[in-house]
């Protein structure tokens, strides 16, 4: 029996993750989703599964912090359960997590404390290495794997507000290397995407995002933002089976906006 092709899309409900979903279940994959949803923003985590469906795959959601690690282990227990009961292998892994302290690191009134410094990382950079490390030791990953991980300029530069975030992105750039470094000899690759600027959920939180949006649009040369379906179909094309050549990368999808001084 020929094994069912799944992507695993941390961050699943919203932004890079939410078109991506949708764009790898059009070119014929089932989705695990990892999101973390209140009540009022269920409803459109609901929205994403059911386009999913409408393409005729599979939407198989965890409601659930991504960086704790019982849930991260219960998550992994219940795709092997999936694989159990029909064979499949978890094709691509995006880590598209957003979730950080949005503060000064010193000279102001209101720091990131330790505790939120630690937690961004950990969020935002380390659970990438924890996720892989339980989809290739459950051999649930195997050969013709792809990580993806989403990073922003932030990984290479000093943004106002943003420190943790901008220590997070980069230990997720290094993360990225090491994994593809290590999972070579298995045939799995790991780049990092960065994307131009976007107006998602994520990148409103970020204080003086209004300059920030402005800005991007100005330098690009196509006169407008990224949009979250620009990277998702990037992503599509990365996933064939020819690119196995491509890894340990930090890939900009923007248009060329990181190319416009």
């Amino acid at each position: 029996m020929n094994e069912q092709e799944w992507a695993l899309i941390l961050g699943a409900s919203s932004g890079f993750g939410e078109a991506t979903a949708i764009e790898l279940a059009a070119r014929g994959m089932n989705i695990f989703g990892v999101h973390l949803d209140r009540r009022e923003t269920l409803p459109h985590a609901h929205e994403v599964q059911e386009r999913i469906r409408a393409q005729g795959r599979e939407a198989v959601f965890f409601n659930m912090n991504a960086a704790d690690e019982g849930k991260r282990r219960e998550a992994i227990s219940q795709i092997r359960a999936v694989f159990e009961k029909t064979p499949g292998t978890v094709r691509v892994l995006l880590h598209s997590l957003a979730f950080g302290a949005l503060k000064p690191l010193v000279a102001a009134d209101d720091v990131a404390s330790q505790r939120q410094i630690e937690m961004t990382s950990d969020v935002m950079g380390h659970s990438l290495v924890y996720w892989v490390q339980d989809l290739v030791a459950n051999e649930l990953m195997r050969s013709g794997g792809r990580i993806y991980a989403m990073t922003s300029e932030g990984g290479g530069k000093a943004v106002p507000q943003y420190g943790p975030v901008c220590a997070a992105k980069a230990i997720l750039e290094a993360h990225i290397r090491q994994l593809a470094l290590e999972l070579a000899p298995r045939g799995i690759t790991a780049n990092a995407i960065m994307a131009g600027v976007t107006d998602t959920p994520a990148l409103r939180k970020i204080p003086g995002h209004e300059r920030l949006l402005s800005f991007a649009k100005a330098r690009n040369p196509h006169a407008r933002l990224t949009v979250t379906q620009d990277v998702a179909k990037c992503i599509g094309v990365l996933c064939d089976a020819n690119t196995y050549w491509m890894t340990g990368n930090t890939i900009r999808v923007d248009g060329g906006e990181g190319s416009v001084g």
